[in-house]
Protein backbone atom coordinates (compact mmCIF):
# COMPACT_ATOMS: atom_id res chain seq x y z
CA UNK A 1 0.00 0.00 0.00
CA UNK A 2 1.83 3.37 -1.05
CA UNK A 3 1.59 6.28 1.83
CA UNK A 4 1.06 8.47 -1.40
CA UNK A 5 -2.47 8.28 -2.22
CA UNK A 6 -4.29 9.28 -0.08
CA UNK A 7 -7.04 6.87 1.68
CA UNK A 8 -9.78 8.24 3.45
CA UNK A 9 -10.46 6.88 6.88
CA UNK A 10 -13.62 7.01 8.99
CA UNK A 11 -12.99 6.68 12.96
CA UNK A 12 -16.16 6.58 15.12
CA UNK A 13 -15.34 7.17 18.81
CA UNK A 14 -18.10 5.76 21.40
CA UNK A 15 -17.32 6.39 25.45
CA UNK A 16 -14.39 8.14 27.47
CA UNK A 17 -11.96 10.84 27.33
CA UNK A 18 -9.73 7.73 26.68
CA UNK A 19 -10.71 6.39 23.63
CA UNK A 20 -10.95 9.64 22.19
CA UNK A 21 -7.41 10.11 22.99
CA UNK A 22 -6.66 6.29 21.26
CA UNK A 23 -8.67 7.08 17.76
CA UNK A 24 -6.35 10.17 17.40
CA UNK A 25 -3.64 7.92 18.19
CA UNK A 26 -5.07 5.26 15.27
CA UNK A 27 -5.25 8.09 13.04
CA UNK A 28 -1.62 8.64 13.78
CA UNK A 29 -0.55 5.33 13.39
CA UNK A 30 -2.73 4.89 9.87
CA UNK A 31 -1.40 8.41 7.93
CA UNK A 32 2.39 6.56 6.70
CA UNK A 33 -0.36 4.62 5.21
CA UNK A 34 -1.87 7.70 3.32
CA UNK A 35 -4.91 7.34 5.31
CA UNK A 36 -6.63 10.41 6.03
CA UNK A 37 -9.70 11.15 7.98
CA UNK A 38 -13.31 12.49 6.99
CA UNK A 39 -15.87 12.86 8.13
CA UNK A 40 -18.77 9.82 7.29
CA UNK A 41 -18.54 6.36 6.75
CA UNK A 42 -19.98 6.46 3.29
CA UNK A 43 -17.04 6.36 0.31
CA UNK A 44 -14.08 5.32 3.44
CA UNK A 45 -11.35 3.16 2.22
CA UNK A 46 -11.27 2.27 6.18
CA UNK A 47 -14.01 2.17 9.08
CA UNK A 48 -13.12 1.72 12.70
CA UNK A 49 -15.99 1.69 15.70
CA UNK A 50 -13.54 2.29 18.43
CA UNK A 51 -15.85 1.14 21.43
CA UNK A 52 -16.68 1.43 24.97
CA UNK A 53 -17.75 -1.00 27.04
CA UNK A 54 -18.98 0.80 30.03
CA UNK A 55 -22.88 2.30 28.38
CA UNK A 56 -25.76 0.02 28.53
CA UNK A 57 -26.24 -2.58 25.49
CA UNK A 58 -22.98 -1.43 24.41
CA UNK A 59 -22.37 -4.15 22.10
CA UNK A 60 -25.35 -4.49 20.77
CA UNK A 61 -25.26 -0.68 19.94
CA UNK A 62 -22.09 -1.61 18.04
CA UNK A 63 -23.68 -4.94 16.50
CA UNK A 64 -26.34 -2.41 15.16
CA UNK A 65 -23.76 -0.02 13.33
CA UNK A 66 -21.77 -3.12 12.04
CA UNK A 67 -25.24 -3.72 10.38
CA UNK A 68 -25.37 -0.39 8.77
CA UNK A 69 -22.45 -0.53 7.45
CA UNK A 70 -22.32 -3.16 5.88
CA UNK A 71 -24.63 -2.15 2.59
CA UNK A 72 -21.32 0.75 2.38
CA UNK A 73 -18.83 -2.11 2.66
CA UNK A 74 -20.72 -3.91 -0.31
CA UNK A 75 -21.18 -0.53 -2.53
CA UNK A 76 -17.52 0.09 -2.18
CA UNK A 77 -16.73 -3.14 -3.59
CA UNK A 78 -19.79 -2.80 -6.40
CA UNK A 79 -17.84 0.32 -7.12
CA UNK A 80 -14.67 -1.64 -7.74
CA UNK A 81 -12.80 -0.07 -4.21
CA UNK A 82 -12.37 -2.08 -0.81
CA UNK A 83 -13.70 -0.40 2.45
CA UNK A 84 -11.73 -2.45 5.24
CA UNK A 85 -13.77 -2.39 8.60
CA UNK A 86 -12.20 -2.47 11.95
CA UNK A 87 -13.75 -2.92 15.55
CA UNK A 88 -11.52 -0.99 18.63
CA UNK A 89 -11.53 -0.70 21.88
CA UNK A 90 -13.04 -2.45 24.96
CA UNK A 91 -16.14 -4.35 23.21
CA UNK A 92 -13.67 -5.69 20.87
CA UNK A 93 -11.61 -6.61 23.46
CA UNK A 94 -14.35 -8.79 25.57
CA UNK A 95 -16.32 -9.41 22.55
CA UNK A 96 -13.93 -10.68 19.80
CA UNK A 97 -14.95 -13.83 18.61
CA UNK A 98 -19.05 -12.95 18.79
CA UNK A 99 -17.93 -10.09 16.64
CA UNK A 100 -16.60 -12.27 14.13
CA UNK A 101 -19.34 -14.86 14.40
CA UNK A 102 -22.12 -12.22 14.22
CA UNK A 103 -20.70 -9.97 11.89
CA UNK A 104 -18.52 -11.62 9.18
CA UNK A 105 -18.03 -8.60 7.44
CA UNK A 106 -15.35 -7.29 10.09
CA UNK A 107 -12.02 -7.21 8.88
CA UNK A 108 -9.83 -6.59 11.87
CA UNK A 109 -10.80 -6.57 15.87
CA UNK A 110 -8.21 -5.26 17.80
CA UNK A 111 -8.01 -4.46 21.47
CA UNK A 112 -7.16 -1.55 23.23
CA UNK A 113 -3.61 -2.28 23.81
CA UNK A 114 -2.60 -3.33 20.02
CA UNK A 115 -3.70 -0.14 17.66
CA UNK A 116 -0.08 0.43 17.48
CA UNK A 117 -0.37 -2.75 15.32
CA UNK A 118 -2.64 -1.10 12.79
CA UNK A 119 -0.59 -0.60 10.21
CA UNK A 120 0.55 -4.56 10.06
CA UNK A 121 -3.20 -5.70 10.61
CA UNK A 122 -4.25 -3.29 7.71
CA UNK A 123 -1.08 -5.50 5.49
CA UNK A 124 -2.41 -8.70 6.89
CA UNK A 125 -5.93 -8.39 5.68
CA UNK A 126 -4.87 -6.69 2.37
CA UNK A 127 -2.82 -9.45 1.13
CA UNK A 128 -5.18 -12.20 2.16
CA UNK A 129 -8.77 -12.81 2.65
CA UNK A 130 -10.34 -13.74 5.94
CA UNK A 131 -10.54 -11.34 9.69
CA UNK A 132 -7.32 -10.81 11.88
CA UNK A 133 -8.09 -10.87 15.54
CA UNK A 134 -5.54 -9.15 18.16
CA UNK A 135 -6.37 -8.87 21.48
CA UNK A 136 -3.21 -9.09 23.47
CA UNK A 137 -2.24 -7.22 26.16
CA UNK A 138 1.29 -5.56 25.60
CA UNK A 139 1.10 -2.44 27.19
CA UNK A 140 4.39 -1.04 27.32
CA UNK A 141 5.28 -1.95 23.68
CA UNK A 142 1.85 -0.12 22.55
CA UNK A 143 3.31 2.74 23.71
CA UNK A 144 6.98 2.32 22.71
CA UNK A 145 5.63 1.76 19.09
CA UNK A 146 3.24 4.88 18.33
CA UNK A 147 4.65 7.84 16.38
CA UNK A 148 5.26 11.41 17.59
CA UNK A 149 2.10 13.01 17.62
CA UNK A 150 1.99 15.13 14.47
CA UNK A 151 -1.94 16.22 13.97
CA UNK A 152 -2.68 19.77 15.55
CA UNK A 153 -4.75 18.95 18.77
CA UNK A 154 -6.54 22.15 19.15
CA UNK A 155 -6.59 24.03 21.69
CA UNK A 156 -7.57 21.71 24.52
CA UNK A 157 -5.34 18.30 24.03
CA UNK A 158 -6.06 14.70 25.60
CA UNK A 159 -2.74 12.82 27.00
CA UNK A 160 -2.97 9.38 27.89
CA UNK A 161 -0.54 8.49 30.95
CA UNK A 162 -1.91 5.82 32.56
CA UNK A 163 -4.21 2.69 31.76
CA UNK A 164 -5.45 -0.72 33.30
CA UNK A 165 -6.93 -0.61 37.01
CA UNK A 166 -6.16 -3.29 39.67
CA UNK A 167 -9.28 -2.34 42.10
CA UNK A 168 -11.56 -4.61 40.24
CA UNK A 169 -14.91 -2.73 41.01
CA UNK A 170 -17.54 -5.45 41.14
CA UNK A 171 -19.30 -3.84 38.16
CA UNK A 172 -16.66 -2.79 36.24
CA UNK A 173 -15.24 -4.13 33.12
CA UNK A 174 -12.21 -2.57 32.63
CA UNK A 175 -9.50 -4.76 34.45
CA UNK A 176 -10.68 -7.40 31.80
CA UNK A 177 -10.82 -5.09 28.41
CA UNK A 178 -7.66 -2.59 29.52
CA UNK A 179 -6.10 -5.28 31.60
CA UNK A 180 -3.74 -4.29 34.92
CA UNK A 181 -2.22 -0.78 35.18
CA UNK A 182 0.57 0.42 33.79
CA UNK A 183 1.82 4.27 33.72
CA UNK A 184 4.23 5.74 31.64
CA UNK A 185 7.54 7.16 32.01
CA UNK A 186 7.11 10.28 32.95
CA UNK A 187 9.88 11.22 30.70
CA UNK A 188 7.84 10.22 27.50
CA UNK A 189 4.55 12.12 29.24
CA UNK A 190 6.46 15.35 29.39
CA UNK A 191 8.21 15.17 25.46
CA UNK A 192 4.77 14.06 24.44
CA UNK A 193 2.99 17.18 26.57
CA UNK A 194 5.78 19.35 24.75
CA UNK A 195 4.30 18.45 21.40
CA UNK A 196 1.40 18.75 22.06
CA UNK A 197 2.00 22.59 23.22
CA UNK A 198 4.43 23.19 19.98
CA UNK A 199 1.58 21.95 17.96
CA UNK A 200 -1.22 24.91 20.14
CA UNK A 201 -2.44 22.88 22.36
CA UNK A 202 -2.64 25.36 25.83
CA UNK A 203 -4.60 22.75 27.82
CA UNK A 204 -3.85 19.28 28.21
CA UNK A 205 -5.86 16.76 30.32
CA UNK A 206 -3.81 13.60 31.80
CA UNK A 207 -5.98 10.53 31.12
CA UNK A 208 -5.89 7.42 33.16
CA UNK A 209 -8.49 4.58 34.09
CA UNK A 210 -7.75 5.61 37.50
CA UNK A 211 -5.33 8.40 36.38
CA UNK A 212 -4.03 8.68 40.49
CA UNK A 213 -2.67 5.54 40.18
CA UNK A 214 0.20 6.98 38.70
CA UNK A 215 3.38 6.01 39.29
CA UNK A 216 5.71 5.76 36.07
CA UNK A 217 8.89 5.90 36.03
CA UNK A 218 10.91 8.99 36.82
CA UNK A 219 13.70 10.90 34.53
CA UNK A 220 16.36 10.78 37.70
CA UNK A 221 15.37 6.90 38.60
CA UNK A 222 12.92 6.45 40.80
CA UNK A 223 8.99 6.77 40.44
CA UNK A 224 6.84 9.69 40.28
CA UNK A 225 3.43 10.13 41.64
CA UNK A 226 0.80 12.16 39.85
CA UNK A 227 1.67 15.14 41.69
CA UNK A 228 5.04 14.92 40.83
CA UNK A 229 4.26 14.62 37.45
CA UNK A 230 2.34 17.51 37.19
CA UNK A 231 4.98 19.69 38.65
CA UNK A 232 7.30 18.15 35.99
CA UNK A 233 4.50 19.03 33.42
CA UNK A 234 3.99 23.09 34.92
CA UNK A 235 7.35 24.68 33.96
CA UNK A 236 6.48 23.54 30.03
CA UNK A 237 6.04 27.28 28.15
CA UNK A 238 3.00 28.01 26.86
CA UNK A 239 1.27 25.12 29.15
CA UNK A 240 -1.60 27.23 30.73
CA UNK A 241 -4.05 24.37 32.15
CA UNK A 242 -3.63 20.81 33.76
CA UNK A 243 -6.30 18.29 34.19
CA UNK A 244 -6.88 14.83 34.91
CA UNK A 245 -9.61 12.11 34.81
CA UNK A 246 -10.66 9.74 36.38
CA UNK A 247 -9.62 9.52 39.70
CA UNK A 248 -10.43 6.86 42.38
CA UNK A 249 -10.46 8.52 45.88
CA UNK A 250 -8.23 6.23 47.29
CA UNK A 251 -5.17 7.42 45.42
CA UNK A 252 -5.64 11.32 46.48
CA UNK A 253 -2.68 11.37 48.42
CA UNK A 254 -0.63 14.31 49.74
CA UNK A 255 1.45 15.19 47.13
CA UNK A 256 -1.40 15.64 44.70
CA UNK A 257 -3.51 17.60 47.43
CA UNK A 258 -0.05 19.64 47.75
CA UNK A 259 0.10 20.66 43.82
CA UNK A 260 -3.86 21.39 43.68
CA UNK A 261 -2.57 24.40 46.32
CA UNK A 262 0.90 24.25 44.81
CA UNK A 263 0.50 24.31 41.11
CA UNK A 264 -1.66 27.21 39.40
CA UNK A 265 -1.81 25.29 35.98
CA UNK A 266 -3.69 23.08 37.78
CA UNK A 267 -7.39 23.79 37.43
CA UNK A 268 -9.76 23.94 40.53
CA UNK A 269 -12.60 21.38 38.98
CA UNK A 270 -11.97 17.34 39.45
CA UNK A 271 -13.92 14.52 38.45
CA UNK A 272 -13.93 12.35 41.79
CA UNK A 273 -16.42 9.27 41.43
CA UNK A 274 -17.84 8.20 44.77
CA UNK A 275 -20.43 5.69 43.34
CA UNK A 276 -22.63 5.38 45.97
CA UNK A 277 -22.78 7.02 49.79
CA UNK A 278 -23.68 3.62 51.32
CA UNK A 279 -21.13 1.86 53.10
CA UNK A 280 -22.85 -0.97 52.21
CA UNK A 281 -23.53 -0.92 48.58
CA UNK A 282 -19.95 0.76 48.56
CA UNK A 283 -18.43 -2.98 50.28
CA UNK A 284 -20.52 -4.78 47.83
CA UNK A 285 -18.79 -2.53 44.99
CA UNK A 286 -15.75 -3.40 45.92
CA UNK A 287 -15.18 0.20 46.32
CA UNK A 288 -12.50 0.22 49.26
CA UNK A 289 -13.42 3.56 50.28
CA UNK A 290 -16.31 4.43 52.87
CA UNK A 291 -18.43 7.55 52.50
CA UNK A 292 -17.00 8.78 55.35
CA UNK A 293 -13.69 8.12 53.30
CA UNK A 294 -14.90 10.24 50.78
CA UNK A 295 -15.77 13.04 52.75
CA UNK A 296 -12.31 13.33 54.38
CA UNK A 297 -10.78 13.30 50.88
CA UNK A 298 -12.80 16.01 49.57
CA UNK A 299 -11.87 18.29 53.35
CA UNK A 300 -8.14 17.58 52.50
CA UNK A 301 -8.53 19.16 48.81
CA UNK A 302 -11.56 21.75 49.62
CA UNK A 303 -8.22 22.81 52.39
CA UNK A 304 -5.91 22.88 49.93
CA UNK A 305 -7.77 24.90 46.91
CA UNK A 306 -10.86 26.74 48.52
CA UNK A 307 -12.65 27.10 45.08
CA UNK A 308 -12.15 23.13 44.10
CA UNK A 309 -15.55 22.36 42.29
CA UNK A 310 -16.22 18.36 42.55
CA UNK A 311 -17.01 16.25 39.59
CA UNK A 312 -18.68 12.90 40.48
CA UNK A 313 -20.04 9.55 39.16
CA UNK A 314 -23.03 7.79 40.49
CA UNK A 315 -25.01 4.70 40.51
CA UNK A 316 -28.51 3.86 41.38
CA UNK A 317 -29.85 0.96 41.78
CA UNK A 318 -26.60 -1.59 42.35
CA UNK A 319 -27.75 -5.27 43.06
CA UNK A 320 -29.14 -5.06 47.19
CA UNK A 321 -29.28 -1.66 47.32
CA UNK A 322 -32.46 -0.74 49.81
CA UNK A 323 -34.36 3.02 50.57
CA UNK A 324 -32.02 3.58 52.82
CA UNK A 325 -28.90 2.78 50.95
CA UNK A 326 -30.34 5.04 48.23
CA UNK A 327 -31.20 7.97 51.27
CA UNK A 328 -27.47 8.33 52.10
CA UNK A 329 -26.25 8.81 48.64
CA UNK A 330 -29.19 11.56 48.67
CA UNK A 331 -27.41 12.67 51.80
CA UNK A 332 -24.02 12.66 50.88
CA UNK A 333 -24.94 14.34 47.81
CA UNK A 334 -26.53 17.40 49.82
CA UNK A 335 -23.59 17.64 52.26
CA UNK A 336 -20.96 17.42 49.52
CA UNK A 337 -22.21 19.59 46.86
CA UNK A 338 -21.28 18.56 43.20
CA UNK A 339 -20.98 21.71 40.24
CA UNK A 340 -21.88 18.63 37.64
CA UNK A 341 -22.15 14.51 37.62
CA UNK A 342 -22.92 11.51 35.84
CA UNK A 343 -25.47 9.35 37.21
CA UNK A 344 -26.62 5.54 36.07
CA UNK A 345 -29.10 3.20 36.35
CA UNK A 346 -27.26 -0.08 37.60
CA UNK A 347 -26.64 -2.60 34.23
CA UNK A 348 -24.89 -6.08 34.10
CA UNK A 349 -21.86 -6.05 32.44
CA UNK A 350 -21.38 -9.99 31.56
CA UNK A 351 -18.34 -11.72 33.74
CA UNK A 352 -18.17 -9.22 36.09
CA UNK A 353 -19.30 -10.20 39.55
CA UNK A 354 -22.01 -7.51 40.15
CA UNK A 355 -24.02 -9.56 37.18
CA UNK A 356 -24.55 -12.89 39.24
CA UNK A 357 -25.50 -10.60 42.85
CA UNK A 358 -28.69 -11.51 44.60
CA UNK A 359 -31.44 -9.04 45.16
CA UNK A 360 -31.22 -7.35 41.24
CA UNK A 361 -33.55 -4.25 41.96
CA UNK A 362 -36.37 -3.73 39.75
CA UNK A 363 -35.89 -1.27 36.48
CA UNK A 364 -38.88 0.36 37.95
CA UNK A 365 -37.56 1.32 41.24
CA UNK A 366 -33.59 2.18 39.83
CA UNK A 367 -35.58 4.42 37.22
CA UNK A 368 -37.49 6.64 39.90
CA UNK A 369 -34.61 6.73 41.96
CA UNK A 370 -32.59 8.39 39.32
CA UNK A 371 -34.92 10.53 38.68
CA UNK A 372 -34.62 11.76 41.94
CA UNK A 373 -30.68 11.86 42.19
CA UNK A 374 -30.51 13.73 39.13
CA UNK A 375 -32.72 16.47 39.81
CA UNK A 376 -31.20 17.07 43.40
CA UNK A 377 -27.81 16.84 41.33
CA UNK A 378 -29.17 19.38 38.51
CA UNK A 379 -30.47 21.33 41.28
CA UNK A 380 -26.78 21.55 42.37
CA UNK A 381 -25.29 22.51 39.10
CA UNK A 382 -28.05 25.26 38.39
CA UNK A 383 -26.98 26.70 41.74
CA UNK A 384 -23.29 26.69 41.06
CA UNK A 385 -23.65 27.72 37.35
CA UNK A 386 -25.80 30.84 38.89
CA UNK A 387 -23.39 31.81 41.48
CA UNK A 388 -20.69 32.53 38.59
CA UNK A 389 -22.88 35.65 37.19
CA UNK A 390 -21.23 38.75 37.92
CA UNK A 391 -18.23 37.66 38.58
CA UNK A 392 -15.64 37.85 36.22
CA UNK A 393 -13.65 34.12 34.74
CA UNK A 394 -10.64 33.56 33.04
CA UNK A 395 -11.88 31.62 29.77
CA UNK A 396 -9.75 29.90 27.42
CA UNK A 397 -11.03 30.38 24.30
CA UNK A 398 -11.22 26.98 21.88
CA UNK A 399 -12.39 27.31 18.81
CA UNK A 400 -15.41 29.74 16.89
CA UNK A 401 -18.89 29.81 18.13
CA UNK A 402 -22.17 29.00 16.37
CA UNK A 403 -22.91 33.02 15.51
CA UNK A 404 -21.00 35.19 13.82
CA UNK A 405 -18.20 36.84 16.16
CA UNK A 406 -18.32 34.33 18.52
CA UNK A 407 -15.97 32.70 20.83
CA UNK A 408 -16.53 29.09 23.18
CA UNK A 409 -14.01 28.37 25.64
CA UNK A 410 -13.62 27.27 29.64
CA UNK A 411 -13.93 28.29 32.36
CA UNK A 412 -11.37 27.04 35.22
CA UNK A 413 -14.46 24.64 36.21
CA UNK A 414 -15.05 23.02 32.80
CA UNK A 415 -18.03 25.45 32.04
CA UNK A 416 -18.63 26.49 28.44
CA UNK A 417 -18.67 29.97 27.99
CA UNK A 418 -19.59 31.93 24.87
CA UNK A 419 -19.03 35.34 24.19
CA UNK A 420 -18.57 37.97 21.25
CA UNK A 421 -14.64 37.74 20.84
CA UNK A 422 -12.82 38.50 17.62
CA UNK A 423 -10.50 35.17 16.42
CA UNK A 424 -7.10 35.53 17.17
CA UNK A 425 -8.29 35.67 20.77
CA UNK A 426 -8.75 31.20 20.32
CA UNK A 427 -5.66 29.57 22.03
CA UNK A 428 -6.19 32.76 24.56
CA UNK A 429 -7.05 33.02 28.38
CA UNK A 430 -8.90 35.78 28.89
CA UNK A 431 -11.09 37.70 31.13
CA UNK A 432 -14.97 37.46 30.67
CA UNK A 433 -17.28 38.53 32.81
CA UNK A 434 -20.27 36.54 33.42
CA UNK A 435 -23.86 37.77 32.32
CA UNK A 436 -26.16 34.86 31.77
CA UNK A 437 -26.70 31.12 32.66
CA UNK A 438 -28.05 29.70 29.39
CA UNK A 439 -29.11 25.53 28.92
CA UNK A 440 -25.47 24.33 28.15
CA UNK A 441 -23.17 27.18 28.37
CA UNK A 442 -22.73 30.35 30.45
CA UNK A 443 -22.99 33.86 28.19
CA UNK A 444 -19.91 36.16 29.09
CA UNK A 445 -18.75 40.06 27.84
CA UNK A 446 -14.97 40.65 26.95
CA UNK A 447 -14.09 42.38 30.42
CA UNK A 448 -12.41 44.93 28.16
CA UNK A 449 -15.50 45.63 26.72
CA UNK A 450 -17.53 45.63 29.86
CA UNK A 451 -16.00 48.40 31.50
CA UNK A 452 -15.81 50.84 28.19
Amino acid sequence: MSASVTRKLFIKTYGCQMNAYDSARMADVLAPLGYAPCEAADGADMVILNTCHIREKAAEKMFSELGRLKPLKVRKARDGGRMILAVAGCVAQAEGGEILARAPHVDIVLGPQTYHRLPELVAQVTRAAGAVLDTEFPAEAKFDALPETTQAPGVSAFLTIQEGCDKFCTFCVVPYTRGAEFSRPAADVIAEARRLVALGAREITLLGQNVNAYHGEAPDGGNWGLGALVRGLAPLEGLERIRYTTSHPLDVDDALVAAHAEVPQVMPFLHLPVQSGSDRVLAAMNRRHRADDYRATVARLRRARADLALSSDFIVGFPGESDEDFEATLALVREIGFAQAYSFKYSRRPGTPAASLPGQVPDAVKAERLAILQALLREQQHRFNDATVGRVLPVLFEKRGRHGGQLVGRSPYLQPVHASATPELIGRTVSVLIAAVESNSLAGTLVAEASS
